[in-house]
């Protein structure tokens, strides 16, 4: 029996409007689904609505056991019930010993007492111990799942569909990025959405979607304002003019609004890239843990170029760096980055860098850098005219400790003038072997060096500054 079109459009509306949905953005979320029951979770200022209508919300003295994060909580309560009792044993104890005591003494049945009455104020002590470690292990293991320690329901069964928006930080999301740099000239690039619920509400959605963007951005209504120009009349004052206080007030509230704050078996989830800095995930399965759930958003692949590098005038370790051109926008700069089933490095970092993306890959340790000013005695001044010239500089020293050859960049720098009466030039570049350099703009410099196997090199860089004679500088 065929079913008419008409027919499997209306079976399709129904499908979509019942199918639960969540919107995660920077400042809230927004979570839509068919409630079974008034049973929300464990959560607080949260608003609901049925139907697009507001709803109450209230909280019970008691939770539903049927439900996940009741069963925690119960657990919880449980463990205290049990630390209360210990407790409890304790006083009833410690009380029954100032008990009037017998006039006829029994030294046999003393002894006996006394040692059974030792042992059970032992056995409470440990007890008593041991169940405030699982108080304090249940409740962090709660604490981290729910805002609140109480049941939240909505005042009546919404029929239709229950929406919820959820506080800022109570469900959130992040972007991490592995790089794998095992083939040569290649990286393949691995992009996950990392995304954690502490809402204290079991998350079920067909469809979520998350955006690194708020859902409420005050746009201030902007109207065209003619530039007059107008005789100028002067005006005095014989006192400071003050803003009157309802002036302030309103001055205030438009700043105020102007800036408003711009508030981290089921089908399988599967989660995809739809522009930078917004994504979707399907089937997602999002119980309130506290702890992250990691899915695979993209995958790519790009050329790469590495070498080594380093910036004496900074830092003086060697950095591996490597570029490529990225196909996707990449919206967080820390990084894992493997070569193969070898981790290189778990907090790798990167940038932007003139529409081409630099990884820092790793530290290499083969080769020291060591970056020296030259020693007072060997800087010249002299004044030639009304001008006065000053020569200074610095040394590079560069070791390789390795067996192998290793090429290094090195990018150091020259003072650089911001004005017109003083200037700097660069005298010279001092090796023992030819050097490859380039000048650069802002007085920066870009160094080759090639370092054979134990090979130490020393680079001498001498620069001038002239300026005017009486003119004080610094540098």
């Amino acid at each position: 029996m065929k079913i008419s079109s008409t027919l499997a459009l209306l079976l399709l509306g129904s499908t979509l409007s019942s199918a639960a949905s969540l919107s995660v953005y920077q400042d809230q979320s927004q979570y839509s689904y068919k409630a079974k029951s008034t049973f929300i979770g464990l959560s607080k200022n949260v608003k609901a609505k049925c139907d697009g209508r507001s709803m109450e919300t209230r909280f019970l003295p008691t939770c539903p056991r049927d439900k996940r994060l009741c069963k925690v909580l119960d657990a919880l309560k449980e463990s205290e019930f049990t630390l209360s009792k210990l407790k409890a044993n304790s006083k009833v104890l410690a009380s029954l010993l100032t008990l009037p005591q017998p006039k006829e003494f029994d030294a046999a049945s003393w002894i006996d007492t006394a040692k059974r009455v030792g042992e059970e104020e032992a056995r409470l002590l440990k007890e008593s111990k041991q169940a405030e470690s699982v108080v304090a292990f249940k409740a962090k293991l709660l604490n981290r799942q729910v805002p609140v320690h109480a049941a939240l329901i909505s005042g009546h069964l919404c029929k239709g569909s229950t929406e919820l928006t959820i506080p800022y930080g109570y469900v959130t999301f992040s972007t991490r990025y592995e790089a794998d740099i095992s083939k040569k000239n290649e990286i393949k690039v691995s992009q996950y959405l990392s995304i954690v619920n502490r809402s204290g509400i079991d998350i079920k959605a067909e469809d979520a979607m998350f955006y690194y963007r708020p859902a409420r951005q005050y746009v201030r209504a902007i109207h065209f304002n003619p530039w007059l120009v107008s005789k100028h009349t002067p005006v005095r004052y014989k006192k400071s003019m003050k803003l009157s206080r309802s002036a302030a007030v309103e001055d205030n509230m438009m700043v105020s609004m102007a800036g408003a704050p711009m508030m981290e078996p089921a089908p399988k989830m599967q989660a995809s890239y739809l522009d930078a800095r917004e994504y979707k995930v399907t089937n997602l399965d999002l119980p309130s843990t506290g702890m992250p759930t990691d899915v695979k958003l993209n995958t790519w692949s790009a050329e790469l170029s590495c070498a080594l590098k380093t910036y004496p005038y900074v830092n003086a370790e060697v950095f591996e760096v490597c570029t490529f051109e990225p196909k996707y926008q990449i919206d967080a700069n820390r990084w894992k980055i493997t070569s193969g089933k070898m981790t290189v490095n778990e907090k790798g970092t990167g940038e932007y860098d003139e529409g081409k993306y630099r990884l820092y890959t790793q530290i290499e340790d083969d080769i020291k850098v060591v970056r020296k000013p030259i020693v007072k005695n060997e800087r010249e001044t002299g004044i030639f005219g009304g001008t006065e010239r000053k020569k200074d500089g610095y040394v590079l020293s560069l070791t390789n400790k390795s067996d192998k050859s290793k090429k290094v960049t090195v990018i150091e720098r020259i003072p650089t003038s911001t004005n017109d009466e003083i200037t700097v030039k660069l005298l010279d570049l001092k090796s023992d072997k030819k050097l490859h350099y380039k000048t650069l703009k802002d007085g920066k410099l870009q160094i080759e060096v090639t370092l054979a196997a134990k090979e130490h090199r020393k680079i001498e860089v001498l620069f001038e500054i002239s300026y005017d004679k009486g003119l004080k500088i610094r540098y």
